[in-house]
This record gives structure tokens, C-alpha cells and sequence, in this order.
């Protein structure tokens, strides 16, 4: 029987913390998906900074605990999301919002993950209702809560050929793969995350613009390598990682230039070891988040890979726009009880179910 469509909201802020980003779509949170409305709504310097204050804060937790900086940082970024909403087009039509929040720690290892927002204070400054905590239930259960995006992904990409692979780089990189017979997901790695802390280190902006820094180094192969020799990296999926999992000390005593080239060189390599632990050849990479617009990283992948890479733009897709439109159909699965997670995708025993909601 078919399901009822929702016009339905869905919120994104990434491990990057640039922008909250706001989506409208029309969907049953199964096949069916039109993509209506997008916005982003970029953080201020002071926002960016707190929120990334609280995430260190957390990081440093055994568990998650009452904090005060934290609680400031939920409030302001709660805010911001209000804005980011009231300023989407045809929002006033959406009675439901998909509010993923911001991941301060992810630490399914030890049982838990962490994401902040006020969900009630949103259903309140909305009038609507807002399904919140998408990852708990699938960590709970036993599984790495992340990536959340391949069920959405999969539906998107129901009709395009494959073995194919669907690469998002946002702060972390997440890579889902579909054959014929199979599908997964897992965290591939660093995706801007360390490029960006290193510009911002050493004073080119919050991110390299166009690679623009790293197409004017060398790439430090001895470096790359001693990045890239960890275990983790020959682990098949599911598996998942925190931002903070990463750092760019490796690269310190390197010319900025050189600093950016060997990190984004990293990102490439990280993405080819993924592909190495799939049990079937991927045609080609669809590419979306912030490192699709990064051509000397999309440069790379394609080198190291040996497998085309395109932005997802190229079948039609909003880039820009997915991950936000990926929270918005989790949530009408939430309210029909459908799954969000699968074994394949986090590493869950079973198809799990997840979210809570929150009324006004």
C-alpha cells in the first residue's frame, strides 16, 4: 500500500561547521522524493567558534555530561537552525522537521554519541513537530550510528548503473557502494576536515578555495605515508570515526603549501584504501559535500583511484542540498516506523528504527 507524502523539513550542520543547511522535499520516505526548496544559513565567526569549543569540551568527556559551555553552544546553534528555517522557501507548507543537530562526539566504541540541539525549543519557535536524535537507537543496538545517508542515497540512485559508489566529504568522508547483489557504507576517513584546520592554521581562510594552496605545494609522499599507517584504514565497513579522530600534526614543519597539498593528497588515499576493502569494483564516484568543489581534490581521488569522479550535480542531484534532504526523509521514516540503519550501512544486528519527537 502506498504511503502518504509529507512535505517535510530537513536540517544539516556538518563536522565542518559552516552553515546550517535547510531543505524542503516532498516524500513518503520511500521511493518517492522531489526535492523542492534548499538554503543555507552560515554560521557567524563567534557561532563557528563556540560550537567548535563545545565539541572539544566533549571530545575530552568519559560520557556525556551537563556542561555549561555545551548547553550555550545547543542554544545558539538551535537558533541559528530557527533562522535557517524561517528563511527557506515554501517552509510555511512543511508540518514536519528532520533536525539532525551537530555531532560534538562520536564514540560508538564505548556506547554513545553525541549530538546537540534543542529539539523542543525548535518545535516551539517553529509550531511544528520535530523528529531529533537520529543515531542513539542504532548505537544502542550495536551499531556504529553513522553513516545515516545510504538509505536515502539508495533510493535516490534506484535507476543508475552500477557497481557505483556515492562519496560524501564533508568534515569526515562516508562512502556508500551498490552492485547488483549488495550494498554498504562506512566512514572512509579525513574529508576536509584537516585541509581545512590547516588553512585556517596558517591564516589562508576557513578553507582552501578551489585547492588553491595545495595546487601550489608537493605532495611529502614520506608524510602521506606515516598518515596513512593505521589499521583502521584496512578494516572493512561498516565503521565509522569521530572528526577529532584526526589531526594535522603529521604535516607540522611543512610549508603551507606542501601542509595542503599532502593533506588533501591524505583525503585521496584514504578514499583509495575504502575502495580497496569493497568486494566488487566501483564504476565510477558520484561526489557531493564540500569537497566536490575542491578540483585538486577531485583531481587526486580520480588519480589515486583510478575511478572516475563527479560531482553528483552530473545525474542531477543537489549537492549542496543532500545531507539536509537525507534528514528530512529519515524523519517521515521515523513517524511510519521504518528503519534507518542497516547492517550493512552501520553495522546494526538487524534494520533498526530510531529518532524520537518532539511537539510544540
Amino acid at each position: 500500500m502506498a504511503r502518504e507524502k509529507h512535505l517535510v523539513i530537513g536540517l544539516m550542520s556538518g563536522t565542518s561547521v559552516d552553515a546550517v543547511d535547510a531543505a524542503l522535499i516532498e516524500t513518503d520516505g520511500e521511493d518517492f522524493i522531489r526535492p523542492i526548496a534548499f538554503v543555507d544559513r552560515p554560521y557567524a565567526d563567534a557561532e563557528r567558534n563556540l560550537i567548535r569549543a563545545a565539541a572539544r569540551r566533549a571530545m575530552a568527556m568519559p560520557v556525556p555530561a551537563a556542561d555549561p559551555l555545551i548547553a550555550e553552544a545547543e542554544r545558539v546553534l538551535t537558533l541559528a537552525h530557527a533562522e535557517a528555517i524561517a528563511s527557506l522557501p515554501g517552509q510555511q507548507t512543511a508540518s514536519l522537521i528532520g533536525f539532525h543537530g551537530q555531532t560534538v562526539a562520536h564514540r560508538p566504541d564505548a556506547g554513545w554519541t553525541w549530538q546537540i540541539g534543542d529539539a523542543s525549543l525548535l518545535a516551539q519557535l517553529t509550531g511544528r513537530q520535530v523528529v531529533y536524535d537520529f543515531r542513539s537507537a542504532d548505537v544502542s543496538a550495536g551499531g556504529q550510528g553513522a553513516p545515516l545517508a545510504p538509505g536515502y542515497h539508495r533510493a535516490l540512485a534506484a535507476a543508475l548503473e552500477r557497481p557505483l559508489g556515492i562519496l560524501n566529504l564533508g568534515g569526515v568522508g562516508n562512502l556508500t557502494w551498490f552492485s547488483d547483489a549488495a550494498w554498504g557504507a562506512f566512514d572512509t576517513g579525513p574529508g576536509n576536515g584537516l585541509i581545512d584546520d590547516w588553512v585556517q592554521e596558517h591564516g589562508h581562510g576557513r578553507y582552501d578555495a578551489d585547492g588553491a594552496l595545495a595546487a601550489a605545494g608537493q605532495v611529502r609522499e614520506d608524510v602521506l605515508a606515516s598518515l596513512c599507517d593505521l589499521p583502521w584504514f584496512d578494516q572493512p565497513g561498516p565503521k565509522s570515526l569521530d572528526r577529532a579522530d584526526f589531526s594535522i600534526a603529521a604535516a607540522r614543519g611543512l610549508s603551507p603549501a606542501d601542509g595542503a597539498a599532502t593533506l588533501t593528497a591524505f583525503t585521496a588515499e584514504s578514499i583509495r584504501m575504502a575502495l580497496a576493502t569493497l568486494p566488487v569494483g566501483v564504476r565510477g564516484l558520484l561526489v557531493t559535500g564540500g569537497g566536490a568543489r575542491n578540483p585538486v581534490l577531485m583531481q587526486m581521488i580520480a588519480e589515486r583511484t583510478g575511478v572516475p569522479a563527479a560531482p553528483v550535480q552530473s545525474v542531477g542531484w543537489q549537492g549542496d542540498a543532500l545531507e539536509a534532504q537525507a534528514f528530512a526523509w529519515l524523519a517521515v521514516r521515523h513517524i511510519y516506523g521504518l528503519p534507518l540503519s542497516w547492517p550493512e550501512t552501520t553495522g546494526v544486528a538487524a534494520p533498526t528504527t530510531g529518532g524520537k519527537l518532539a511537539s510544540p
